[in-house]
């Protein structure tokens, strides 16, 4: 009864529901621009939750992440490009329902499947945070270091194909949480004399230069990025879809939302995967397969419902234990931390009433969702078709202001300018950025926790083995990357197989080839 008290006062509290219809209004206007990602949406707004209460902040950032999921659904059914990663499943249908002229209808769908898979998500994330937190009581400092090590293992999951790379850029994320100051001793380090150092590198700082000024230079050396879109959207109204086709869909939104919630729980899933597994899986199960890909009803509803169970479920094992799965979920526990919150089981006893006033502010995110998707759409399609010189200007802009207003230090402005030049070089030689994240916001935890139990024992590393819930949790940080470096030896050994045309024509040529 207690949590439902914290909820309501939060769903009735002016400056929670003012933060939650700012942030999903600004979460669908930066979904809607292709390239603009929630993660981004989210970092942008960060610096800007400083001087904001603790629970008006981390509601603004998780409505900007329900917005943003939906938001992505428009440019993908109106103009063929998605707004956002998880919206990539949404164009294959979507678009066909618009080329037909019921691309109203797909938005339409979009946005109630979306609205019923983040409820049906935050029922999730109530119900299984604080269970799953009360197991993390048990933990001693040898096991939060296990627990932060399993975490890092995590990039295992999240570089597929760049195993070598991930474990290299979370190296350099705790490497970057080590610069300042001693945790145990005091001792400044890695400072080189600069005071600007003593209290570290804020991950806010390198957030944003990796996520926000790296894609920034990364669409400014697109071929034509000069050019605004431009689509033919002029004739596009949203149709909401009637009780009885809802019913009729209604076994695509039940593959969305079992999909949804395994994924959304589990870190590195995500909210691409379980689209498109939702989107595979409804093509399975539909009595009518055929129309996948031609404009199927399912193929839209399925991958959009998933994607905002993940809104909500992804953020239980960020609650739980503090661990980020994903990049929105790295910037949501930055939301907690600069506020002095710690996610994990603590946080239930010690300030339950931002846990539950974050459960009350969800509710009311996807509620507003649905209010402000029904008359946003004009001003979604104007702003996709701006050229983007314009809204990267005004992006950039808005990074500037928010980073200077934290401190007014322009040492943090550089900070940023160089964090968002090693971004760039990230992409160019394929390194995945989540895993420098998780490096840096778990940076501290593991480190400190490892000195604690070092000076419990007087310096011997037995017992990390002799705690069971340690051992067990290194262990399957050990299994993780096992498979995961298995998985890439049996990628980089699996034979190439050639289309027949192009063997047919590798003979043809070695044929006219002169002996």
């Amino acid at each position: 009864m207690e949590g439902l008290f914290y909820a309501w006062q939060a769903v009735t509290s002016m400056p929670v529901l003012a933060a939650a219809v700012g942030g999903v209004l600004w979460g669908i206007l930066g979904g809607a621009l292709p390239g603009i990602s929630p993660s981004i949406a989210m970092a942008l707004l960060l610096p800007f939750t400083y001087n904001l209460p603790p629970l008006v902040a981390v509601v603004l950032l998780a409505a900007v992440y329900v917005g943003a999921e939906y938001g992505g659904s428009i440019p993908a059914i109106l103009i063929r490009t998605p707004g956002t990663n998880s919206a990539a499943a949404t164009v294959i249908d979507g678009y066909e329902m618009q080329r037909q002229g019921r691309g109203g209808e797909a938005l339409g769908l979009s946005l109630v499947g979306g609205t019923i898979g983040g409820l049906f998500g935050l029922i999730l994330l109530s119900t299984l945070t604080e269970p799953l937190a009360s197991l993390a009581l048990v933990f001693t400092p040898p096991a939060y270091f296990a627990l932060g090590i399993l975490g890092i293992s995590i990039i295992g999951s999240l570089s597929e194909g760049a195993l070598l790379k991930g474990l290299i850029a979370g190296v350099l994320g705790m490497m970057i949480a080590t610069v300042g100051t001693d945790p145990i001793s005091g001792v400044s380090r890695f400072t080189f004399g600069n005071p600007n150092l003593l209290e570290g590198i804020h991950f806010i700082l390198i957030m944003l230069g990796i996520f926000a000024v790296a894609e920034l230079m990364t669409q400014a050396g697109e071929e034509r990025w000069t050019e605004g879109s431009r689509p033919d959207t002029t004739n596009a109204r949203l149709k909401l879809p009637s009780l009885a086709t809802l019913w009729r869909l209604r076994k695509a939104q039940g593959i969305g939302c079992v999909l949804g919630a395994v994924e959304g729980a589990i870190p590195g899933g995500g909210g691409s995967v379980a689209a498109f597994l939702s989107y595979n899986e409804a093509r399975r199960w539909s009595k009518e397969p055929e129309k996948f890909g031609k404009g199927s009803e399912e193929g839209v509803i399925a991958p959009e419902t998933a994607n905002n169970v993940v809104s909500a479920t992804a953020i239980v094992p960020t609650l739980s234990f503090g661990i980020p799965g994903s990049n929105s979920t790295a910037i949501l526990l930055g939301g907690f931390l600069v506020h002095g919150l710690q996610p994990g089981p603590l946080l239930f006893t010690t300030n339950p009433d931002i846990v539950y006033g974050l459960f009350g502010g969800l509710f009311t995110a996807n509620i507003m969702m649905f209010l402000l998707g029904i008359v946003i759409l004009g001003p979604c399609i104007w702003l996709v078709q701006r050229p983007k010189p314009y809204l990267m200007a005004a992006i950039f802009g808005l990074v500037v202001s928010g980073v200077y207003s934290i401190d007014h230090s322009l040492f943090d402005l550089s900070i940023v300018l160089v964090a968002g030049i090693v971004g760039y070089v990230m992409r160019v030689l394929g390194f995945p950025h989540l895993p420098l994240i998780l490096g840096l916001v778990l940076g501290y935890m593991i480190e400190s926790n490892y000195r604690r139990a070092l000076l419990i024992t007087n310096g011997d590393h037995i017992v990390f083995l002799q705690d069971r819930v340690s051992l067990g949790l290194l262990i399957c940080a050990a299994l993780i990357i096992f498979f995961s470096a298995l998985r890439e030896v049996r990628r980089y050994r699996k034979p190439i197989v050639l289309p027949e045309s192009q063997i047919q024509e590798n003979k043809h040529d070695a044929a006219s080839f002169p002996s």
